[in-house]
């Protein structure tokens, strides 16, 4: 298997439960996967516009399809980004650093920040989602894979020496990951009718969270872990959604 395809099946498999035999994981695969990341979340967002559409052409109040479509998504993906959220979010609300933040984070509860942290987000997302085009939602769900490929970039190093952050950390050039974001966002374009801007404005938004956010994770834990990468995806996401919700 050529390394582009391992890491097109390492994206897929590691970001979403559709059921694609794994292949080769080493660096150079992990590499491709997280370059990749956002077209795995446009194929995700595909998925989910399809079922907030449906929901709506069948007349489904704007809640439900809102609390469907998001409940979708965290099946789709294992919840894993929302745990990445609520321990990253904990080990930051504690104040403290270094291992001592590692060790909350690898702690299987979850504290009150946490919990806070994912009951938000879900609302918001909800409640944005429910109102869009399934072209927005597309452009939602890749923006907050974007921010995976930003987390992985060179100079962001990894916390603790195993584990998916030490797999991935400073896998992609800044190079390639500059271009990816350019990419997505002026695809964005196409995301609100008339408004050719609003688009690349969510993008442009949640990838400099992101780029602020992975800085502090940075300072704080002493680099990245697969943890951050869940955050970042769920914080992005958020963030674009809310975006394109905007009237």
């Amino acid at each position: 298997m050529t390394t582009l395809g391992a890491g097109l099946r390492l994206a897929v498999t590691t970001l979403t439960v559709l059921p694609i035999r794994g292949g080769r994981i080493d660096r150079r695969t992990a590499a491709v996967a997280m370059t990749a990341a956002p077209a795995v979340g446009a194929l995700l967002g595909l998925l989910l516009g399809g079922i907030a559409w449906a929901l709506r052409s069948a007349d489904a109040p704007a809640l439900v399809t809102g609390g469907v479509t998001v409940a979708a998504a965290a099946l789709l993906t294992r919840g894993m980004h929302l745990d990445g959220l609520a321990d990253t979010v904990d080990a930051l609300g504690s104040y403290r650093r270094g291992a001592a933040a590692l060790e909350i984070m690898k702690k299987p509860d979850i504290g009150p920040f946490g919990v806070a942290a994912i009951a938000v987000t879900l609302l918001i997302q909800a409640a944005a989602v429910a109102g869009l085009s399934v072209t927005a939602v597309v452009v939602a769900y890749a923006a907050g894979r974007l921010a995976i490929t930003l987390t992985s970039r060179r100079g962001l190093p990894a916390a603790r020496p195993e584990g998916l952050g030490a797999m991935v950390a400073e896998t992609v050039p800044v190079p390639v990951a500059a271009a990816v974001a350019i990419l997505v966002a002026v695809a964005a374009a196409f995301a609100v009718p008339g408004r050719w801007w609003q688009g690349p404005a969510a993008v442009a938004a949640s990838a400099l969270v992101v780029l602020v956010l992975t800085g502090h994770a940075v300072r704080r834990f002493g680099g990245i872990t697969g943890d951050v990468l869940g955050a970042m995806t769920e914080v992005a996401t958020t963030i674009a959604l809310a975006g394109l919700s905007l009237r």
